[in-house]
């Protein structure tokens, strides 16, 4: 298989060649170009141009900076953080910067578009003041996705710390069921992200998200997020088609494939059952790249929504962007 590199320098940036762009150095007038030459050149489509891929992009400087990104990767997605994912506190958007953000996602073209909620929100928190602030500051992520009209925002479902699991998992189905009114009139529809299970965190197990899922699916919309790293992490294997094929199976069994909505693209630096979220590269971890070939293939997944959270930043995303692409166009080379 051809490297990543060489994948990447015959791709065509909308008829024109690629040219290898320090992205790491990029400034924003720079990327706004590379906007203009993407509308303005020929473009060649090939069947997985449509697909939805992307990465976690940057919004420092402000939100719309993510959509620049975005774009400069060869993203049709992208997934950011609305503010700072380590502060409980933030300074609400402004009009200004909702506006520019509106105008940019027109521009680019890109389509459901996923929020990571801050790391610090624990809707399972048995300690009051940290229940609190959570809910709080869960209620003003969903204000903050309506306002941009983003598609998906996406959460850990929680920990439990010393609580007993139940009564963490049903804490966190009373915070969803109270944010109706919030969802109401939007289509905004929250993701429990599965994880790795290190510590008390929730949501390792399919049986604790269909805990949660069922219980709130009819008052809200909700789906799930699956980030490959984590359920590999978790004990599930996906490391090839006859692998993906029965996780999924269990998936649909205990939560419902119909439920699914979104994917986490990463490896995992750690072995199956770790459960430890340590990202890699694709194909340099303990996953493996048929693994992705074989999502780019599967039917149940190839035309869900893909967030890069890989280790590398932008100038990995474009080479990753690249190859995930090649492997959808070329479905017949992986092995079932």
């Amino acid at each position: 298989m051809p490297s990543l590199s060489a994948i990447v320098s015959g791709i065509q940036l909308r008829g024109k060649p690629y040219r290898k762009i320090p992205l790491a150095n990029m400034q924003i007038p720079l990327v706004e170009y590379l906007i203009t030459l993407t509308k303005e050149a020929p473009h060649r489509m090939s069947k997985s141009d449509s697909l939805l891929i992307g990465a976690h992009c940057s919004a420092a400087g402000g939100v719309h900076n993510a959509l620049l990104e975005a774009q400069s990767i060869g993203a049709t997605t992208l997934q950011l953080f609305t503010a700072n994912q380590r502060r409980w506190e933030n300074k609400p958007l402004t009009e200004e910067g909702i506006a520019r953000w509106l105008e940019l996602k027109e521009e680019t073209g890109m389509q459901q578009i996923m929020s990571h909620d801050s790391y610090l929100i624990n809707l399972g928190a048995p300690k009051p003041d940290v229940y609190t602030k959570s809910v709080q500051a869960f209620r003003e992520e969903i204000e903050r996705c309506i306002a941009l009209d983003l598609t998906f925002m996406n959460f850990h479902p929680g920990s439990h710390l010393d609580e007993e699991p139940e009564k963490s998992l049903d804490r966190i189905v009373e915070s969803l069921l109270a944010v109706e009114p919030l969802l109401e009139g939007s289509s905004l529809r929250l993701l429990l992200e599965a994880t790795a299970g290190q510590g008390s965190n929730l949501g390792h197990r399919f049986e604790e998200l269909a805990y949660i899922l069922h219980r709130v699916k009819d008052t809200v919309p909700i789906g799930v997020c699956i980030d490959t790293c984590h359920i590999f992490a978790a004990g599930y294997d996906i490391r090839d088609y006859a692998a993906w094929e029965a996780t999924l199976a269990e998936f649909d069994e205990v939560v419902g494939i119909e439920h699914l909505c979104a994917l986490h693209v990463n490896d995992s630096k750690k072995g199956l059952g770790s459960r430890r979220d340590r990202h890699a590269p694709l194909g340099e971890g303990e996953i493996g790249i048929d693994c992705f070939k074989a999502m780019m293939a599967h039917p149940a997944l190839k035309e869900i929504p893909k967030y890069l959270e890989t280790p590398g930043g932008p100038e990995q995303w474009v080479k990753e962007i690249a190859l995930l692409r090649s492997f959808a166009d070329q479905p017949s080379k992986v092995s079932k």
